[in-house]
């Protein structure tokens, strides 16, 4: 315990503390003696680093308790199925810098829950580069984590059901073709379709802005005019 303390620039006294909290796994013991290993050492760096960062005890107990029990990466990621998508391996500390307050328990576990995350070891590996980028950015833009997270979910449902759709239709229709060939153009398919559904319905939104703002303007000119009209009339 006290070789521990040390290399990780903490009192025995604190580590004992993380220990009674439950922010560190227990010892490997032989006999009387305690063993504590690398595992030990990057989990006290970690609660270092999000303290650093603001985190409190009480959500860095949370945060262990959730990727403690966490999926492992290879049930999230399924062994052996092809992807295009990268994974992406982080630290507590970098998943906190992209999403700073709100990597909350609350939302890693709706993301584990998800299959956006999984666990390896100390390491967190998020599914895919593009949707931990993506779901950053909306974070940034003032989108709260949790709303990225169930729309997630809902994205997911429909684009299983897209999916089912272009695989009954290939699988019945182009016996032979290799599937790395078809992929491509399923993704141009949904593209051009989203994107014209996204026009249809920006060109929707801003008309009734407009019809909005309109109807705000008549009736400030139309109350004028009839207070105009008033102080005319005896």
């Amino acid at each position: 315990m006290e070789e521990l303390a040390e290399k990780a620039g903490i009192t025995v006294r604190t580590l004992r503390f993380y220990r009674e909290r439950g922010l560190i796994q227990p010892p490997r013991r032989e006999g009387r003696i305690a063993w504590y290993d690398d595992h030990h050492l990057a989990r006290l760096r970690t609660i270092t680093g999000l303290l650093e960062r603001g985190h409190t005890l009480n959500g860095i107990a949370d945060l262990a308790t959730t990727f403690d029990s966490g999926r492992d990466v290879a049930e999230v990621l399924g062994l052996g199925e092809p992807t295009e998508e990268v994974p992406v391996r982080l630290t507590p500390e970098q998943l906190a810098d992209y999403f700073g307050e709100e990597a909350t328990a609350e939302n890693l576990a709706a993301a584990l829950d998800l299959g956006y995350l999984g666990t390896d070891g100390d390491a967190i590996v998020h599914i895919s580069r593009r949707l931990l980028e993506v779901s950053a950015e909306l974070v940034r833009e003032g989108v709260p984590l949790s709303s990225v997270l169930s729309s997630g979910r809902l994205v997911r449902e429909h684009a299983e059901a897209l999916a089912d759709l272009f695989v009954r239709t290939l699988v019945a229709h182009t016996a032979g073709t290799d599937s790395g060939q078809l992929r491509p153009l399923a993704h141009a398919v949904v593209d051009a379709e989203l994107s014209m559904a996204l026009d249809r319905r920006l060109r929707g939104e801003d008309a009734a802005r407009g019809a909005a703002d309109s109807g705000a303007g008549g009736g400030e000119d139309a109350g004028g005019t009839e207070g105009a009209a008033g102080t005319e009339q005896p």
